[in-house]
């Protein structure tokens, strides 16, 4: 494996939808396979909310929405369960974050991993914080 990548949501979720869908994105996506990726454990919930609001507003529809999770399903990422949460709370209040995405500058920093989003408040505490971002 080449480095430790940090996952965020942002990204992942656009890989489902069309109207998301970015270079950047894609890139992350061929790196998959490549590099170790890591996601704090709530991601798994977090993706799993953006598909069933998704359903709801008729943007996917439950096949879609089985097939994106089986293909997320299938990919190398793996699940830190050890946040340090104190740290998540300074992070989010010193870079104006909410908790969830503190935890994903938080997992980023503890793992001295590379950060992959499509979040430009995440992008800009990254860079503050001195962490590679996947680019």
């Amino acid at each position: 494996m080449d480095s430790l990548i940090v996952l965020d949501a942002s990204v992942a979720a656009a890989w489902v939808f069309d109207d998301e869908n970015s270079p950047y994105a894609d890139a992350v996506f061929a790196l998959v396979n490549a590099n170790d990726v890591l996601v704090p454990q709530f991601w798994h919930i977090e993706i799993r909310n953006v598909l069933l609001t998704a359903e709801r507003q008729n943007r996917i529809d439950q096949n879609q929405a089985v097939q994106y999770l089986a293909t997320l399903t299938a990919q190398p990422i793996h699940t830190d369960e050890q946040p340090d949460l104190a740290t998540t709370y300074y992070l989010g209040r010193s870079h104006n974050l909410s908790f969830y995405d503190a935890i994903y500058l938080e997992t980023a920093k503890r793992r001295n991993a590379s950060l992959a989003t499509l979040d430009r408040r995440l992008t800009r505490a990254a860079n503050a914080e001195g962490l590679f971002l996947v680019v």
